[in-house]
Order: structure tokens, then sequence, then C-alpha cells
């Protein structure tokens, strides 16, 4: 923190100034100066530590949370910077020296023999100024700078690297194409008016508790079990309404045109067909327009006559709308959620910019490409394309005629036995003579040259 300094200046006479506020102006600067190095010395280990986890922390902030003001983050790092000087001033305190311990400080490196500790206990004479009081302290600068430097680096990287939002890297799925097909429906049929509006608000509230779920449990399988019995359900009641609708519409139809030349028992089975119809619309699910719901059980289709043809038109015309409207929902013919689909964000299908389209026509520029179409590359990329070859069926040849086959091709497979010769060897011993070797005879005979023969026989004569 300090170091002794090898200055050894005379001591010159500063005229006119208190000799008693010179020295103690000088301890009190000296004091200070002390306790100033104790103070920073306590804060260099904490702010390093905590400007390393709070780089950190702001990495992590930003991730985490993009849109956090950074007016947050500054008011952040200047609480936390001045709780580290107050707790390092506070646990230093105890070290702090007094104006008194530096005049002896300035005494003992000034060589003034204790006259300034003597003097400030009214002993004897404060000694004369000087122009400069020495208390053998200075800076040891690289100690002192480098740890807030690396601070400030640090926070300053946490603050100031790029970092993508998490929320970014990691984009919200795309929800369930069961969902993006059942909300098409309902909306279609708001549209067109066609269906009660307590049945729309149930199954919309049932698809939005769907959606509330864990983005990650959207694909899980309770999730889309959830999801297929809503959407068969939907298609249930769609088909059912659909049904009685039109059978209803044709048992008035059919008693309006023919009513004269019927039978009082098929008079009874139309009437009946209707009121079944009508029954199972009231106790439905899904009910027609509470208007036409209630033309229809005003009407008495035994009694068609009080009504005019032009009201019995409207109803049946109303009924062949709203079975209209059930086809049309099934069937998807509007379906936003597959044009969605194909045409993504801006609504592109493939189709080129210039005088050609996505499908790889001639034109201008490159296409886009696009589900339904094709690449949307231009043609002819690698050059102009050669006329293809007409090549016909290729045939397979067995050849027969064997007389040029080279070695190694194959001719034929058959099983057979190993031919083994059981007859006894024939060594051949000593030029042309042949003779069946067996025994130590054979041993003596074939198994040695001449010269080892007649080395044994002089051994053992």
């Amino acid at each position: 923190m300090t170091a002794p300094s090898s200055q050894n200046d005379p001591i010159q006479v500063k005229s006119g100034s208190s000799s008693r506020d010179f020295w103690l102006k000088e301890a009190r600067k000296t004091a200070f100066q002390v306790n100033a190095a104790w103070w920073l010395e306590f804060a260099t280990g904490p702010l390093l530590i905590a400007s390393l986890i709070g780089a950190a922390a702001i990495l992590l902030t930003r991730n985490f949370l993009p849109d956090l003001s950074p007016a947050v983050l500054w008011s952040s790092l200047g609480g936390l910077i001045s709780l580290i000087a107050f707790g390092s001033w506070f646990f230093a305190s105890r070290r702090f020296e007094k104006p008194e311990t530096s005049l002896v400080r300035i005494e003992a490196e000034m060589g003034l023999h204790n006259s300034l500790s003597a003097a400030n206990v009214g002993i004897g004479p404060w000694p004369s100024p000087t122009v400069e009081a020495r208390a053998g302290l200075r800076w040891h600068w690289p100690r002192l700078i480098i740890p807030p430097l690396a601070a400030i680096a640090l926070l300053s990287a946490g603050l100031l690297i790029p970092v993508s939002s998490k929320s970014a890297a990691y984009p919200k799925p795309e929800e369930p194409q069961a969902w993006l097909k059942l909300e098409s429906q309902l909306d279609q049929l708001e549209e067109k008016d066609v269906v009660n509006d307590s049945y729309l608000d149930e199954m919309k509230e049932r698809l939005e508790q769907l959606r509330a779920q864990k983005e990650e449990e959207w694909f899980s399988h309770s999730s889309l079990e959830a999801t297929d019995t809503l959407e068969k359900s939907h298609e249930s009641e769609m088909k059912r309404m659909q049904r009685d609708l039109e059978s209803a519409e044709n048992a008035l139809s059919s008693l309006d045109k023919n009513a004269q030349t019927m039978t009082e028992e098929q008079k009874s089975q139309l009437l009946n067909d209707y009121q079944q119809a009508l029954q199972s619309l009231e106790n439905g699910s899904m009910k027609p327009n509470p208007k036409l719901l209630e033309q229809m059980k005003q009407l008495d289709p035994s009694n068609l006559g009080q009504l005019s043809q032009e009201q019995l038109q409207q109803l049946r015309e109303n009924m062949r709308k709203h079975q209209q409207a059930m086809k049309d929902a099934q069937s998807g013919e509007s379906q936003e959620w597959q044009d969605e689909l194909l045409d993504g964000e801006d609504g592109q299908n493939g189709e080129g910019q210039g005088d050609g389209d996505g499908d790889g026509k001639p034109g201008g520029e490159n296409g886009k490409g696009g589900v339904a179409r094709g690449p949307g590359h231009s043609p002819g990329v690698l050059g102009k394309e050669k006329d293809a070859v007409e090549t016909g069926d290729l045939t397979g040849l067995q050849a027969k005629d064997l007389s040029n086959a080279i070695p190694g091709d194959l001719l034929q497979l058959q099983n057979g036995e190993h031919d083994v010769d059981t007859t006894p060897s024939k060594i051949s011993s000593g030029g042309n003579t042949t003779a069946t070797g067996s025994g130590g005879d054979r041993v003596w005979q074939d198994s040695l040259d001449p010269d080892e023969q007649r080395t044994l026989k002089k051994f053992f004569e």
C-alpha cells in the first residue's frame, strides 16, 4: 500500500505562517492519505468479485429480460458499488490513523526527534514550518488503478457485449394445426351467424384453455388427445346439425309438393321426420340461429296452408343456407388456416417477381418457391438441356454359348463328394527302385540318405 520515501531534502524555513497550524494541517493530510489507502485496500477484493458476479448477472438479465430498461441496470450497478464502498469504509475504519499518529510518522521521516509530539502536548515549541513536510508515503499506482479498471471493464462487458435474447434464440413454437383449423371454422360460423352464440363461446373457451398450457406441453400426449376429442366433437355436431336441417327441409319440401297425392301413412312419416329433426336441433349442443329455430318450432307441418308460398320458400332457403354453412365449414372452403401455413408470414405463395412464377416457368427473375408450387428457380441454370434419349425397356440377356467364357466365369453349381485315394503311399528310395515302407524298416531305408546309413551301420558293428 505504501512505501517510505528516499528523499532527504534539507528543511527550509517558510516565513509568515503559524508553526502549529502548518504541522497540524500536514498531519491531517497524511492521516487522510493513510486512511484512504486502507479503504481502497479493503474495497479491492469485494469490488472485483462483485464486478465479476455483476457482469454475469447483467448478461443473464439481458438474455432473459431483453425489454428491461438500461436505466434499471445502471441504477442497480450504482447501488451495488455504493454498498461495497460503505461496507469497505466500515471495516477499514478500525485501522484508520489519527492526526496525532501522523505527527509521529512525519517527525520520524524528517528526523525532528519527537519535537512535533512534544509540541502537540505542550512540552516544547513547534518547529519552524518547512516548504514540504514528508511522511515517507507514496502511492503504488499499479496496485491502486488496476482493480478499479478491471471492475469497470467487467461491468462494461456485461453491458455492451451483444447477446441474443432467450425469446429470440428459442422462438415461440407454432400451434397445432388442429387449433388453427378449429378456430377458422368457429370464426366462419360466427361470421355467417348460423349457430347459437353459447356454443361458439364454449368452444372458444375450451380452445383457449388448451392454448393456456405451457408451450412445451402443447404437443404432449394429453394435450393432443384433448385436441382430438374437441375436434371430433365439433365435427360430429356440425354433421348432426346439417343432417337434421336437411331432414327437416326435405320433409317440408315433400309435404308442400306432394301433399295431395300422399297417403296418410306417408304424411305421418314425413311429419315424424320433421319433429325428430326439430327435437334433435333443440337438444343438441350446437343449435341453429335462434330466429330460425323459433320459426321451425312455430311451424305446423300438417297445416302448411297457414304460411304463404313466399314465407315457406324463405324458411326453406334459410334452412339451406344453414346447411351450406355447415358443409363449407367441414370442407374448409375458405380454410384461412391452410393459407397461412402455405403462404407464410409475408403471404408469398411461390410466385416469381418477373414474368415467370414460382413453378419454374420462364420469366425475368427467379420465383420464391412454395409448398404448393415448384422450387421457384429459373430453368436452365446449368445450361441448355439435351433432348431425352428414348432408351426403351431394358431386357436381361442369358448367354447360352460358353465357348467364349473366360477364366473366373461361373459355369454351374452341383453337389458332390470328395474322391479320396485309399491306396498305400509309395515312396521312391534309391533311384528307380520303388518300395513300400512300413515300421522301422521305412525309417531306416527311406528317411536316411546313404551317408547316414553307413554311419549308423559302422556305429552298431
